[in-house]
């Protein structure tokens, strides 16, 4: 973390190249994505190769609000992508703004999430289903947490000034970080959630 708060004292190029921080965040994102492709495929094995799924009569995930909170985490890549733009130009109450914003309805997904697994039925250790929906749901959680502490240190920079139209590249790879995790969101709630309920 205390590497990324230093990332745009590097002098600004000309050539609209990418950076080193740049693409060391993209490999680490190639790299995560295959861990959530191969953990949603061991899922649908599991699944394929059960008589029942979920087992023990557990219910389908419910819908009600995991829905909307979606749409909340899926929504909050706008705000960065503002951010970004806003940064771009010049203009720091844009940035300020946009990340916050994110940032409040990235927390409203994580609060939601940690609701939904107090309330869940089952524990992790139940049975197979119940390792794979904590895991899976889990591990993106953390990332969601991860995204969020990564935005609170890029926030403290745009709040001390030292973003500008040529230097900004901490915003740059926070925003690759949080667009991956609502992007890898839409797999995990097909796969755990929409797949299950329309079964």
């Amino acid at each position: 973390m205390s590497a990324a708060l230093d990332l745009d004292l590097v002098a600004p190029t000309t050539k609209p190249v990418h950076t080193t921080a740049w693409w060391g965040m993209a490999t680490l994102i190639a790299t995560e994505s295959m861990v959530f492709v191969i953990l949603l495929g061991a899922y649908f094995f599991l699944r394929a190769s059960a008589p029942q799924w979920p087992p023990g009569g557990i219910p389908a995930p419910e819908l009600k609000l995991a829905v909307p909170f979606s749409f909340v985490l899926w929504g909050s890549s706008v705000p960065v992508f503002y951010a970004e733009a806003a940064i771009r130009r010049g203009s720091q109450r844009g940035l300020r703004v946009g990340l916050l914003v994110s940032a409040v309805m990235g927390a409203a997904f994580l609060a939601f999430t940690l609701k939904d697994f107090a309330d869940l039925t089952f524990g992790w250790r139940d049975n197979a289903y119940g390792s794979m929906f904590y895991t899976i749901v889990g591990l993106h959680a953390l990332h969601v947490l991860i995204g969020l502490c990564m935005s609170v240190a890029v926030q403290i920079k745009a709040w001390q000034g030292k973003f500008s139209a040529t230097r900004h590249i901490s915003v740059e790879v926070f925003g690759l970080y949080w667009h991956f995790v609502d992007v890898v969101w839409v797999f995990v709630f097909a796969s755990l959630f929409l797949s299950e309920a329309w079964r």
